[in-house]
């Protein structure tokens, strides 16, 4: 499990088709309150937003958690941090 912030949206006028009605989004990964890379992740929560500080998990983890289908994923949002400590600084 790990931390990020959502920076934006993702559009796809094509995907698979297991990703049907799941929001993509741009999270910034957050590690050691440093700014690390921007990935895409599912919102299994389907109401994060930009700035909002989330937990995310990668891999097969990440897929699982749409439990109709296992959808094609590398990272999921799964849930809300409401306040975030540490002093975040650019690498």
């Amino acid at each position: 499990m790990y931390t990020g912030r959502v920076e934006g949206t993702v559009v796809a006028s094509i995907k698979d088709e297991n990703l049907e009605g799941i929001k993509l989004l741009l999270v910034r990964v957050i590690e050691n309150g440093v700014d690390k890379n921007l990935i895409v992740a599912a919102d299994a929560t389907r109401q994060a937003g930009i700035d909002d500080f989330v937990t995310l998990v990668g891999s097969k983890e990440a897929a699982l958690l749409f439990r109709k289908h296992i959808c094609p994923c590398d990272a999921a949002i799964t849930g809300f941090i409401d306040d975030y400590n540490e002093i975040l600084t650019e690498e």
